[in-house]
């Protein structure tokens, strides 16, 4: 099975061998300047260790994030938040166990926490267990009918299941509630189009997606794999 997920940020991952959905931290927002620092610093202060948290993580170095994490923890043991964030530093650094602990440990001090109902439907996605990740999804959208990305993620895994009219549901509601993210929806939803074989309208969002990518400097690898979806639903028609 090979499905396309991303982060909070809408960056392409890097170095990751397994399909992820799309990801949700409930991090700080932080408005004070980023400086570089060392993990290892002693007399480094919580706000500026999760600073050193949100750079390293954009770097791709999930393995030091996941240290940070763990002296955040060990500094407020019952944030159901902290839990969350590291279990999803977990899964990105293809660990789905410790992702697993952490996202259902964050659910017991927190289950309304609907980011980490989506960040554990991504785990068991990864596994395979997709019907349980339907089930996270479905408990992250009654606690918050607005996550877009419980919505897209919920769609992709409709269409991996074949299931491809509750997919196509999922993204024209995402599309409704979408201020964002729009190329990923019109891109995903052309898939299941693709795949239910309605060609038509899989190269309307298809192409409409190419257009909204064209931008998107950062999505050149997603807007290649997006081309390529286009080329293999065209090629029996320009043989």
């Amino acid at each position: 099975m090979k499905t396309n997920f991303y982060d909070r940020s809408d960056k392409e991952r890097k170095g990751l061998g397994l399909p992820l959905f799309w990801t949700q931290e409930k991090a700080e927002q932080h408005s004070y300047p980023v400086r570089s620092l060392s993990y290892q610093e002693p007399t480094v202060s919580e706000r500026q260790l999760r600073v050193c948290i949100e750079e390293t993580a954009a770097q791709g170095n999930y393995a030091v994030a996941i240290a940070l994490l763990d002296r955040l923890i060990a500094l407020h043991p019952n944030s159901a938040i902290d839990y969350n964030n590291r279990g999803l530093m977990h899964l990105r650094n293809n660990q789905l166990a410790e992702a697993l602990a952490d996202l259902t440990h964050a659910l017991e001090i927190n289950p309304k926490l609907d980011s980490a109902y989506n960040n554990r439907a991504n785990c068991y996605a990864a596994q395979g267990d997709l019907a349980s990740a339907i089930s996270d999804y479905d408990v992250a959208l009654d606690l918050n009918p607005a996550n877009l990305r419980a919505w897209i993620n919920q769609g992709v895994t409709f269409r991996e299941m074949g299931l491809y009219d509750l997919a196509i549901e999922n993204f024209d509601i995402a599309l409704i509630l979408a201020s964002g993210l729009q190329e990923r929806i019109y891109a995903e939803r052309g898939r299941a189009y693709h795949l239910r074989g309605d060609w038509n309208c899989a190269v309307a969002d298809y192409q409409q997606a190419l257009k909204l990518l064209s931008s998107e400097t950062k999505l050149a690898g997603y807007r290649l794999k997006v081309n390529n979806w286009l080329n293999e639903l065209l090629a029996p028609i320009n043989i």
